[in-house]
């Protein structure tokens, strides 16, 4: 299994760096299974170097905040008109948190009195909460509900070990430090933990963690990486790192293009 950065910013991009967005890839039965992890805005054009967003496996996404989810209204439009349209490809399976759906016409602008539902089409869309259990082709997906300021869930991917054996990818999503998602961490082989509050010392309950309270998530669950994501674009990230490595010696950041054997 492979994972793959493709954008890391948190909250908005940065001048090189878009908001969240994760490949996840596997081989079994012939074939290369792709996973899309979260869709923020203009994340649909540096997927494109690494797959054909069109043809992956499914989409999954942690919430309806637009820096996870806004280029789900693109790969709508890139199914329905792009070179794959008219192949009969079979609806893109889409996984999140209730509402998701509401969440892509909204993006896509069809909120009328009459709405057309188009954009949701290209879509097989299941609503997921706390505790489900998914299995995708190599992929065994298990979720825990994690605590944001909307409705917002946390994954963990569990798949073939480039070595053999199973392995464990654990993404949090944003979400303050809570029991669902400790519980999710535990003896996960990589660990992609947000840090949206950085460095700073007043962190407001039910948003976000620090790079010290994804370094201490890490240590706690006994995970054998930590990658460090979301923090804020506008934010020196020197410092949450420092936090976390004060917890996780080996921490590090993601960045676009990085890609992590599992």
């Amino acid at each position: 299994m492979r994972l793959t950065v493709i954008g890391s910013a948190g909250s908005v991009a940065g001048p090189a760096n878009p908001p969240s967005c994760y490949l996840v890839e596997a081989e079994a039965a012939g074939r290369t299974w792709r996973l899309v992890v979260d869709l923020g805005p203009g994340t649909l054009g540096p997927l494109g170097r690494h797959t054909d967003p069109a043809r992956v496996d499914a989409v999954l996404v942690t919430h309806g905040h637009v820096d996870h989810c806004a280029d789900l209204a693109g790969l709508s439009v890139l199914r329905r008109y792009g070179p794959t349209a008219g192949q009969g490809l079979p609806r893109l399976v889409l996984l999140g948190p209730r509402g998701l759906d509401t969440r892509i016409r909204e993006l896509a602008g069809d909120t009328g009195p009459e709405p057309t539902y188009t954009d949701l089409a290209p879509f097989d869309f299941t609503a997921l909460a706390h505790s489900a259990h998914i299995s995708l082709g190599p992929f065994d997906i298990e979720v825990a509900a994690a605590w944001h300021s909307v409705p917002a869930l946390a994954y963990r991917i569990e798949g073939p070990g480039e070595r053999g054996g199973r392995v464990a990818l654990v993404y949090t999503g944003d979400t303050d430090l809570c029991d669902e998602v400790r519980t999710l961490a535990r003896g996960a082989d990589l660990l992609l933990a947000e840090a949206g509050w950085a460095h700073r010392e007043e962190n407001p309950p039910g948003v976000h963690m620090t790079g010290a309270q994804a370094g201490q998530l890490a240590a706690a669950s006994g995970v054998a990486r930590l990658v460090v994501t979301h923090v804020a674009s506008w934010v020196d990230p020197t410092p949450t790192l420092a936090q976390a490595r004060a917890h996780h010696a080996d921490a590090v950041l993601a960045a676009p293009g990085d890609v992590y054997a599992l």
